[in-house]
Formats: structure tokens, C-alpha cells, sequence
């Protein structure tokens, strides 16, 4: 067996936390349409669910992209910087309109911060992958 380090600890956190951030964005969209036609206060309760493990995930997202960035600190220049910078502020983003998703009170506004979380994440992971290549 390989050997365990703080690197593996580390990613292992990292990618466990984008799993849940971003594959519960995903699996939480494609449940809605079926929430909804048992009510509103359905959809409200799996949301309300949801955030209690995905607001936790952001953070241990945040506390591991820095831990990386001081981690892979030997890299950060030219390109790399480049696509780092893209990747603080996707994941920017991603944070500030899911917390505008969670108090939008309009269909409009919950469409609206909804795909932009979604969409933001789904560009975080990928610039993440990015990186780590």
C-alpha cells in the first residue's frame, strides 16, 4: 500500500468537499422538479437540508484551498497564478450567490442565483482540475 501523507489528507478533503458542494447542487436540481409537485414546503425542507452539509463543505473548501495555496506556494506564478486567480474568484462567486439563492424570496431570484451557484461551481471544480494537472 502507498503511503498516507498530508498531501493525501489534504486533497482528500478537498475533493471530498467538492463533492458535496457541487454534486449536491446537481443531485438537489434534479430533485426539485419532483419536490415541488409535493409542495412547496417540500422543496423548502430539502434546501434547508441541504445547506446544513453544504455550508460546512464551502468551508472546509475554503480551509483547503488555502492550505493548498500555501501547500503548492513554489508554483504560484505565471500561468498558474493566472489560473488560480480565475479559480478564488469563481469560487467567489459560487459563495456569494449561493448565499443570495438561500435568501431569494422571488421564482425569479431562486432561478436566477441558483444557476449561477450552480454554474459557478461547476467552473470552480473544473479551473481546480485545472490546477491540479
Amino acid at each position: 500500500m502507498l503511503t498516507v501523507s498530508w498531501t493525501t489528507v489534504r486533497l482528500f478533503l478537498h475533493v471530498l468537499a467538492a463533492t458535496i458542494w457541487v454534486g449536491g447542487q446537481l443531485t438537489l436540481a434534479a430533485l426539485v422538479p419532483a419536490l415541488r409537485g409535493h409542495g412547496g414546503a417540500v422543496t423548502s425542507a430539502a434546501a434547508r437540508q441541504f445547506n446544513r452539509v453544504a455550508w460546512p463543505a464551502f468551508a472546509v473548501l475554503v480551509a483547503t484551498g488555502v492550505w493548498n495555496m500555501i501547500a503548492e506556494a513554489d508554483k504560484d506564478h505565471g500561468g498558474y497564478r493566472v489560473t488560480l486567480i480565475v479559480k478564488l474568484a469563481v469560487v467567489a462567486v459560487s459563495g456569494i450567490t449561493a448565499y443570495l439563492h438561500a435568501r431569494a424570496r422571488t421564482k425569479a431570484g431562486l432561478a436566477v442565483f441558483g444557476a449561477l451557484t450552480g454554474a459557478s461551481a461547476l467552473a470552480a471544480l473544473f479551473v481546480g482540475v485545472l490546477l491540479a494537472g
